[in-house]
Formats: structure tokens, C-alpha cells, sequence
């Protein structure tokens, strides 16, 4: 797919597919008008977006006319759970304790005594049956699961949560679109492009036409224009991608459960190191883990000098640092985490070198500390 040896953070953003990057320069040359008008142009760009709705549909187990492009999968999360709560007598939303700052930042904005954070194993899955109380609680307007864990990988039993057939379900598939099977039983479902190789700036919200939804913020409703002027060559090339992207999903998600399998086991050997996440029921790509007495920035830093690049501190705000509050919810060390998600052509020697590199690295920092 790319040259970008040694790029180990695809979690927060897969490099751009080939089949992306040569479908958008393609729809750069056709889907620059507002598909909303009449005129030849327009109605180029139109059967562009139409056809990416199209496509996206069909991946991800939904109908065309349930697709809408948003700015960005935040932009996708915080229109598709507030838009069910609105759409409600009730406001509060029942969340589990893991989900991604974009759900958590909702349900801030959204004040109300009925919001309920349901905790989690120290695998990081939620409790489905103190989830299922609290959606008949009087004022839940709305329940909020994630597919998948965007920090540690382990996979929510989303389709065996038994809630009350009023109350609907918003699920942020973010992290598990293009990798893994999605649940079926959601009322909306958000995940953003630039996930699973399509280009920044493209979220998907998906809602179901059964579902009552409405927007949240001003402007049309419905799901053809969610922010604005959607960038039709941008939804274009994300479905493009996404198509690619499940037809090799299955032989990439085998390499890669090897691969990370590796690196579990090379972490998990370091002392005073814990390996966090499901090991088994995950996201292929990913991994986290701890290294007391050893700081997530010193990591960060120490592997890129050695030509890797990895994320640490919370998943969702990276650049701050700030401990993470899904392995806090866990019960897990929060001090020194670093989280690994490779790429589909991640290799093999290529894991070999990080493991090497991250023995190295957190040898010689707690050397230089006396540990």
C-alpha cells in the first residue's frame, strides 16, 4: 500500500489507499460542483456522491439512502447520538466508561441528570447487564457502544445488549470499519475515512430509516447534506477504499493477528510491563500496553529516534499527554502506555526491528533512571 516503513500509528490515521488516492485525482476533475444543482456539473457530481453512498451501503450492511457524509467521524458522532437524543422526549445518554472522547464530548454538551457511564472489565468490555438497567431508567433517551475499542482493541458483544425497543443505539464503528464484521442491531453508526485509508475530512453517518433521528444543529434535515457542500470527490475515494479494503480484510486481518500476537509477547516480556486489551477478541492491528517507571512521551520519543512512530497518552487527545481515561476506567496503569496499531503492509522484519527497538529503548531509559 505505502512506503511509510516504520509509521505505526494507523489508529489514528491509515496511510491514504492507492485505490483512494486514484479515485479522488480522478473525481477531482468531475466532482467539483455542488451536487445540489440542476446544471450538467452538478449532476456529474451527484451520480459521484450517489455512487459513494452507494458503495459505503453495501460495505457496511446498509441502504443508500441511509448514508451521509459528514466534515469528520467527530462530526458523524456528535450528529448521529444527538440527533437520536433530539429526536427523543428524553436526553440522557448511557455510555459505556471507554468510548471516544467525540461520544464523551456529546454527552458533556448535552447536560442532563439521566446520563449514566457504565463501567468495564479490566479487558475493557462493558457490563452488558448494569448497561441494560440503566437504558430503562426514566430520561435515557439514547445508548452509546462502541464496535470496538479504538485504544486497546477489544471488541464490544454490541448485538447481545438487550435494550428496550424504544430505546435506540448508536454504535462508533470507527475503529473496526474495513477490519472487522460490524454489529446489525443500530438505530446510527458513525466512522470516519481516514480509519481504514480513505482521505482526512470524510465521516460517515449512517442511520437507520427506522430510526427517529433529527439534526442537532442548523440546517436541512436528512442525510444528503450534513455539513454543508459535502466533498464529493473525498466520498468518492473513501468508498473506494473501504470496497478495497474488505476484499483483502480477511487475509490482512490473519497477518496482522500474527504480527501483533508478536508484539504482545515481546511487550509482556519487558518487566514491570502490562499488556492490556482482550488478547484474543480484538482488533487485529492493535495493541497497548505499559512500562512503569518509563514516561509515554520518553517512548514515543526513544522509538522514533529508532524509526517508529507510535502513539501514547489518551487515544482520542494524543497531543496533550493527559492519562488515558479508558485504562483508567480498566484498572489499568495509565503511566507510560503506548499504543501500536500497524498497517496492512506492515511486515514482518519490520515488527522484528520494533520489537528490538522497544527492548532497547526501555532498557536504556531505565538505566539512565537507576531501575
Amino acid at each position: 500500500m505505502t512506503s511509510a516503513r516504520g509509521y505505526l500509528d494507523t489508529a489514528s490515521a491509515e496511510p491514504l489507499h492507492p485505490a483512494a488516492r486514484e479515485t479522488l485525482l480522478a473525481a477531482l476533475d468531475r466532482g467539483y460542483a455542488d451536487p445540489r444543482r440542476l446544471h450538467r456539473a452538478g449532476r456529474d457530481a451527484r451520480l459521484l456522491l450517489d455512487n459513494a453512498r452507494a458503495v459505503v451501503a453495501e460495505c457496511i450492511g446498509a441502504r443508500a439512502d441511509e448514508i451521509g457524509f459528514a466534515a469528520s467521524g467527530t462530526d458523524a458522532v456528535h450528529r448521529g447520538l444527538l440527533g437520536l437524543a433530539r429526536a427523543r422526549s428524553g436526553e440522557g445518554v448511557v455510555h459505556s466508561a471507554v468510548e471516544h472522547s467525540a461520544v464523551l464530548q456529546a454527552v458533556g454538551w448535552q447536560d442532563s441528570p439521566a446520563h449514566q457511564s457504565v463501567p468495564v472489565d479490566a479487558a475493557g468490555r462493558v457490563d452488558l447487564a448494569a448497561m441494560a438497567d440503566a437504558a430503562r431508567r426514566p430520561g435515557v433517551a439514547v445508548v452509546a457502544l462502541q464496535a470496538a475499542n479504538q485504544e486497546v482493541g477489544t471488541v464490544q458483544p454490541v448485538d447481545a445488549l438487550d435494550l428496550p425497543d424504544d430505546v435506540p443505539l448508536f454504535v462508533d464503528a470507527a475503529a473496526s470499519v474495513g477490519r472487522l464484521p460490524l454489529p446489525t442491531r443500530w438505530s446510527a453508526l458513525a466512522a470516519s475515512a481516514h480509519k481504514w485509508g480513505g482521505p482526512g475530512g470524510v465521516g460517515v453517518l449512517a442511520v437507520r430509516r427506522s430510526a427517529r433521528w433529527t439534526t442537532p444543529f442548523p440546517g436541512d434535515d436528512g442525510l444528503d447534506q450534513l455539513s454543508g457542500s459535502t466533498w464529493v470527490p473525498g466520498a468518492l475515494a473513501a468508498a473506494a477504499a473501504l470496497q478495497a479494503v474488505l476484499a483483502e480484510r480477511d487475509e490482512t486481518a490473519a497477518r496482522q493477528h500474527a504480527q501483533v500476537d508478536r508484539i504482545r509477547a515481546c511487550a509482556g516480556a519487558l518487566p514491570d510491563t502490562e499488556v492490556v486489551g482482550d488478547p484474543v477478541d480484538r482488533l487485529p492491528h492493535l495493541i497497548t500496553f505499559s512500562c512503569l517507571y518509563v514516561s509515554g512521551d520518553e517512548l514515543v520519543a526513544g522509538l522514533d529516534r529508532r524509526g517508529f512512530g507510535v502513539a501514547s497518552g489518551s487515544a482520542c487527545t494524543a497531543s496533550t499527554l493527559e492519562p488515558s481515561h479508558v485504562l483508567a476506567a480498566m484498572g489499568a496503569l495509565t503511566h507510560g502506555n503506548v499504543r501500536v496499531s500497524l498497517r496492512a503492509d506492515t511486515t514482518d522484519d519490520e515488527v522484528e526491528g520494533f520489537c528490538a527497538a522497544l527492548t532497547a529503548v526501555v532498557t536504556d531509559i531505565r538505566a539512565g533512571i537507576g531501575t
